[in-house]
């Protein structure tokens, strides 16, 4: 089975890359809404709050090789919560 669906990029995108990252040819915006920002404190991400909001600028874990495999991992955990709300 092909891995293709793992990795997504668009380098016409006007915030392309959207957070700093070493290589950008390994930059993935397959997650480019981070589907963990409901997870809270649980993400796993490098994450602050500001004002009393998560602030995510600082994160590259769902762009990173192997993002997609990490999210996968975690998506029980955010339809259970989605479900509830």
């Amino acid at each position: 089975m092909s891995e293709n669906y793992k990795f997504f990029q668009n380098k016409k995108c006007e915030y392309f890359p959207c957070h700093k990252i070493e290589n950008e040819d390994e930059f993935n915006c397959l997650f480019c809404f981070c589907p963990l920002y409901m997870l809270k404190d649980k993400c796993g991400g490098d994450f602050k709050y500001t004002n009393g909001f998560k602030d995510c600028s600082d994160c590259t874990l769902t762009h990173k090789k192997g993002a997609h495999a990490y999210v996968m991992s975690k998506m029980k955990k955010v339809m259970k919560i989605a479900g509830e709300q």
